[in-house]
């Protein structure tokens, strides 16, 4: 009877902690919200996508937004839509920028950066959402594919992000997000390139927010799990083709309208990571009983090599 009593009562407290937790957290929220209206976010990758939807969250929270992708043109679409867009919450918007930014240019990141900040020196919220996926088996990967994919989703995004740091930390005042991957929490078969840049990028990240969080910049990663976007369908090859076709699992996956806004929210919290929780058993098993973890990711190579035409890819 004890027994029953003191799992009720902890049952209780855990109610009551979570019950007042959400409404803190929404509280912060809305305060958040309030404090947006002019505030100057530049995002990569918001050509289509995950970045797409971020832009049209932020445009309608009154943000300057400074849209950064390969594709003037489908960065002028996006921006046709944002300036489209009717709202009725009395927010007063503001014409969106936009620049072309290819990551895997080293020789002009630096450049595209100090031309943001000529326009924009002061930049509140930094999000690095560009990326390219890879899909593959590790051994056929061309070197220079390695090299394509790192530069992209980590070294040339890094290098732009320490372009905007020095204001950042002289304001004491600014939030970088990267948007990984679930991968980059866990590895999985057949895209061993896009998987390591991605565990490069949470690594980063982790210790760059160690580092500034005296300076109250701070740093967030976002570690969405299957989003229904082209980014399967744009991967790389081995070979450095396009891969060129989605699959089931990014066909029923969480749509990017919802994604961007676990991100927009999270940002408004002052969270430090968004990790799904559907995952967080398998990022626990791989910490904890990896054996288990190893053997779980053995047959899902073959599931994969079953399900695809792995010569395709490879």
């Amino acid at each position: 009877m004890a027994l029953l009593i003191i799992c009720l009562v902890i049952a209780f407290i855990a109610i009551v902690y979570a019950v007042g937790q959400k409404i803190y957290n929404e509280q912060k929220i809305k305060r958040g919200q309030r404090s947006l209206a002019g505030k100057v976010v530049v995002i990569t990758g918001s050509s289509s996508g995950i970045g797409e939807s971020l832009a049209h969250k932020f445009y309608e929270s009154g943000c300057k937004v400074i849209l950064a992708a390969r594709r003037v043109g489908e960065l002028e679409r996006v921006r046709r839509d944002l300036l489209n867009t009717k709202l009725n919450n009395g927010i007063q918007t503001i014409r969106p920028e936009i620049i072309q930014l290819d990551l895997d240019e080293s020789t002009q990141i630096i450049e595209k950066a100090n031309q943001i900040l000529s326009a924009s020196p002061q930049i509140d919220i930094l999000i690095n959402n560009a990326g390219v996926s890879m899909i593959s088996g590790a051994r056929a990967v061309k070197p220079e594919v390695d090299t394509r994919v790192m530069n992209i989703n980590y070294f040339g995004t890094i290098a732009f992000t320490k372009a905007f740091l020095p204001s950042m930390i002289e304001r004491k005042q600014g939030t970088i997000v990267f948007v990984s991957s679930i991968v980059g929490r866990f590895a999985a078969p057949y895209c061993s390139s896009y998987t390591a840049s991605k565990h490069a990028l949470q690594a980063f990240a982790d210790c760059l927010r160690s580092e500034i969080s005296k300076d109250n910049v701070r740093v967030m990663v976002s570690s969405p799990g299957f989003v229904k976007t082209d980014i399967i369908k744009n991967a790389l090859t081995g070979g450095g083709t396009t891969y060129g076709v989605s699959n089931r699992q990014i066909e029923s996956g969480q749509t990017p309208e919802d994604c961007a806004n676990d991100i927009y929210r999270a940002v408004l919290r002052g969270d430090k990571e968004v990790v799904p929780l559907k995952y967080a058993g398998v990022i626990c098993l791989r910490n904890v009983l990896p054996a288990i973890y190893f053997r779980i990711m053995e047959r899902r190579a073959r599931v994969f090599e079953q399900r695809n035409k792995v010569a395709h890819i490879v």
